[in-house]
């Protein structure tokens, strides 16, 4: 008896072929992605911190150590001469010098005009805070800037054969101060900054504060001024 074969029910479908992998972007795109978004977005996150922090990093202030002389910047009458005086009782030095600023004297003289000027309010506020009249030395140059205060203060040190000094100045001053003798004063000479504790600067918030927002500018520019060499002369 012959068999027979029978035809199969069904014929079997070939397994389907998997999809194509999808197309990888190049990685020029890639790079664009992160020249337009990523950059750019590092950059406005390094000018918010900046913009938040430079309050506080403009005010630095140096360890106390006896000095030749205390130093009292112009400006800001009577907070640094009476920080000059407290150092000046804690026996830091003999002596306080007072920077003489720029003034109108000569002008108003010829207008028979006697003008009274900072250093002389300076010099009453260090004999209230009992510094003796002995003690206390105007110099003699006239200055127009921080620049020209660095320079005299500089001179009179190896005039006098000594070699460090404690300059007095406003909290948000101290840095460019610090740039300022690092490129006027030479290496032979030890600069110590301090400022004035009763300085009003608020430094964490300063953009509240007009005063603040103007010290911060104007020392901003001070020392990209002082780093670029003092391009930009006082008049």
């Amino acid at each position: 008896m012959s068999s027979f074969n029978w035809p199969p029910l069904y014929e079997p479908y070939p397994d389907p072929e998997p999809p194509p992998p999808p197309p990888r972007r190049p990685k020029s795109i890639w790079l664009r992605r992160l020249l337009l978004w990523g950059i750019p977005s590092a950059l406005l996150l390094a000018a918010i911190v900046a913009f938040f922090g430079v309050g506080r990093w403009l005010v630095v202030e140096d360890p106390l150590e006896p000095a030749h002389a205390i130093v009292v910047l112009s400006g800001r009458l009577p907070e640094r001469a009476m920080e000059a005086a407290q150092l000046y009782r804690q026996n830091y030095s003999a002596q306080v010098w007072v920077s003489q600023p720029g003034s109108p004297a000569d002008e108003l003289a010829k207008l028979n005009i006697y003008y009274v000027g900072e250093e002389f309010y300076n010099q009453k506020v260090l004999l209230a805070e009992g510094v003796p009249t002995d003690a206390i030395r105007v110099l003699e140059k006239p200055a127009a800037n921080t620049e020209q205060e660095v320079e005299e203060i500089a001179e009179d040190l190896r005039r006098d054969g000594a070699d460090n000094v404690i300059i007095v100045t406003s909290k948000a001053h101290t840095r460019r101060v610090r740039a300022i003798w690092n490129r006027k004063a030479g290496g032979d000479l030890k600069l110590i900054v301090r400022y004035a504790q009763d300085d009003p600067y608020d430094g964490a918030h300063w953009w509240r504060h007009t005063e603040d927002a103007l010290d911060v500018l104007r020392e901003v520019l001070g020392l990209l001024n002082a780093w670029a060499g003092f391009p930009l002369q006082h008049g």
